[in-house]
């Protein structure tokens, strides 16, 4: 019965919550081009031997309930999920399991997890470094970049599912010409190309999460999107950081793959270099150096202009996530260092991932050098941040010889006008 077409075999089983024509939220899991409705199969015999707890779970809204059940009662139903998809399970089984399957075609993808509380890092060095010599040419890279997994706490309430159009935000903005700033919708758009991690189970307050068991407190991954108003967080960010240039809008993947079918795929991260400084004992893993995981990531970029011609969407970058600097088991233990307690549902995004080429940068920012080197697009049309009508979509999957591509679906959204004000001093 398993269907490894298109990134969602057996092997992979990623979670997600929908709907279908209108009807209630259920969860479910990809296999092939379908969603297993697990609600609804939670209610049958066939879950049996699954928990009252994890079917209970099973039959919320949203995964929280789930994720608090813990990595080891969740991967029990992930093998039972396995079982009874795979291609040899008998005839009677197929047939009961036929009218819980939903076409991804038809489904209409909500928020999978109630977000509490949203982190973003700051853990590609190469995006660091970019990003470090368009304002700081002498000077990169800040000094404690090597030492500290940096990272500020972001805005939940305006994250959005993938396909959710983002409205154009308006804020103040100051040219270096000009002698005070105005405000009005900004100019310089952006995306930011991040994976985002689930807490499952969180912790205490007071209670440090241990490097060696972080990942342990981690549900599964997403795409992310945190778009960047560049011109109002150019304004705004000193001396306290990012604040409205990024809490207009975060868009997150509908498919949540948990790091148990993420395993096969896990390597050393690739970012960190000899001679560089060791991590301080408590970001330092004392029995797992396969931090990182290879999952390929993928930005296209498509116009109205090029919707209108039938052109392809442009690949705008290529780049693995191996290239993080710090791993989210790292960031994780860093979080908690100091006491802070999470919980379940908590998303920790990666930061913008680049890597160490020009064809691997995660943002327009550092691909046209901050919009002195526009893209040339095949419509003819130039771009040095993103216009109304352009569509970003991100892509991340896993392939490895002899081992099913696994894909994390697609994170997609529409840049749409700015609400004007009429107080508003453009």
């Amino acid at each position: 019965m398993a269907n490894g077409e298109g990134g969602f075999p057996l092997q992979n089983l990623p979670f997600c919550a929908f709907q279908v024509r209108g009807g209630g939220r259920h969860l479910g899991v990809g296999i092939g081009d379908s969603i297993l409705d697990i609600a609804r199969l939670a209610q049958s015999e066939a879950m049996s031997g699954v928990s009252v707890e994890v079917r209970e779970a099973c039959m919320e809204p949203t995964l929280n309930r789930l994720m608090a059940c813990g990595g080891a009662k969740t991967l029990k139903l992930r093998g039972a999920l396995m079982r009874m998809l795979a291609e040899d399970v008998p005839q009677s089984t197929v047939e009961k399991l036929k009218h819980l399957l939903q076409p991804m075609s038809a489904a209409q993808f909500c928020l999978p997890v109630a977000i509490g509380d949203y982190t973003d890092f700051y853990a590609s060095i190469h995006h660091a470094t970019n990003v470090g010599k368009l304002f700081r040419p002498d000077e990169p890279l800040m000094p404690n970049y090597k030492f500290v997994p940096i990272g500020y706490h972001g805005r939940a309430s305006s994250i959005v599912i993938s396909g959710t159009a983002v409205k154009r935000p308006n804020g103040q903005t100051k040219s270096a010409s000009a002698d005070a700033p105005t405000f009005g919708p900004s100019r310089q758009m952006d995306y930011e190309l991040e994976l985002g991690a689930y807490i499952g189970t969180g912790n205490s307050p007071g209670s440090p999460i241990d490097v060696d068991r972080a990942e342990q407190h981690i549900f599964g991954v997403s795409l992310v999107n945190d778009w960047s108003a560049r011109d109002i967080q150019a304004w705004e960010y000193q001396p306290l950081g990012p604040f409205l240039g990024k809490s207009f809008a975060t868009s997150v993947s509908p498919w949540v793959v948990t790091m148990d079918a993420l395993t096969p795929y896990r390597v050393p991260l690739a970012a960190r270099i000899d001679g560089d400084p060791q991590p301080l004992p408590y970001l330092a893993p004392r029995s797992n150096t396969e931090l990182g995981i290879d999952i390929e990531l993928e930005v296209f970029l498509t116009t109205q202009k090029m919707r209108e011609a039938a052109l392809n969407p442009l690949r705008l970058s290529s780049v693995s996530a191996k290239e993080l600097y710090w791993s989210f088991a790292q960031m994780v233990a860093h979080h908690t260092s100091n006491g802070c307690n999470l919980r379940t549902g908590d998303l920790l995004a990666s930061g913008t991932i680049s890597g160490p080429g020009p064809e691997s940068q995660g943002s327009l920012l550092e691909i046209t050098r901050r919009g002195a080197e526009p893209l040339k697009l095949p419509s003819g049309e130039d771009r040095s941040f993103l216009e109304d009508g352009d569509e970003i979509t991100f892509r991340g999957f896993c392939e490895r010889e002899g081992l099913p591509r696994v894909s994390l679906g697609e994170c997609k959204g529409m840049i749409i006008p700015a609400t004007l004000s009429s107080r508003a001093a453009v």
